[in-house]
């Protein structure tokens, strides 16, 4: 019996993404440090990498952290000493370009987490986290696009916050408190 193109995808998108962390991802300690050194974070990302953005911010908001997603009617500015995180798989998207050199301006340190780190995002940016799973032909039929960037961050993101639970002495208990609860 043949397997399934579901079963192909799912198998050629998890040896991609293992391919992309044999290695250390170079800044990580840096990112960790931005995050627990900043007054607030700011996170933005469009898309897909918008919606793996969030998921990292409310992680972060469960560790007791001051976090908004840039776009959000109830987002503050942001001020000289807050960290602003972006997230886009080309580096080109503008409004990410044109965020990046705003929040510079103001003082504000600014982490871009792409797969091409000398994008003009990343040209504007105080760092850069280079996410770069090894793309093949195989992986626009099974993996289109940019999913195994996306996949990719979001697995270094659940990376990070161990580290940070790690760092700031928190537990899937402290976490748990500040989980969401809907009644």
């Amino acid at each position: 019996m043949t397997r399934t193109l579901v079963a192909q995808s799912s198998e050629h998108i998890l040896e991609a993404v293992k391919k992309t962390f044999e290695g250390d991802v170079e800044n990580t300690e840096r990112f960790v440090d931005s995050i627990i050194g900043a007054r607030k974070v700011f996170i933005y990302g469009v898309g897909r990498s918008g919606l793996i953005s969030k998921a990292f911010a409310i992680r972060l908001v469960q560790m007791g952290l001051e976090v908004f997603f840039v776009g959000e009617t109830i987002t503050p500015i942001v001020e000289e000493g807050n960290l602003v995180i972006i997230v886009s798989y080309s580096g080109e998207t503008m409004s990410a370009i044109q965020t990046a050199n705003i929040v510079r301006r103001v003082g504000a340190k600014v982490v871009t987490i792409t797969a091409h780190p000398h994008s003009k995002l990343a040209g504007a940016s105080s760092f850069v986290i280079d996410i770069h799973p090894p793309k093949t032909d195989e992986s626009k039929r099974l993996a289109p696009l940019g999913t195994l960037f996306e996949i990719a961050t979001m697995i270094y993101f659940e990376g990070i916050v161990v580290m940070l639970m790690e760092k700031l002495g928190q537990s899937e208990g402290s976490l748990r408190k500040r989980h969401a609860i809907w009644v």
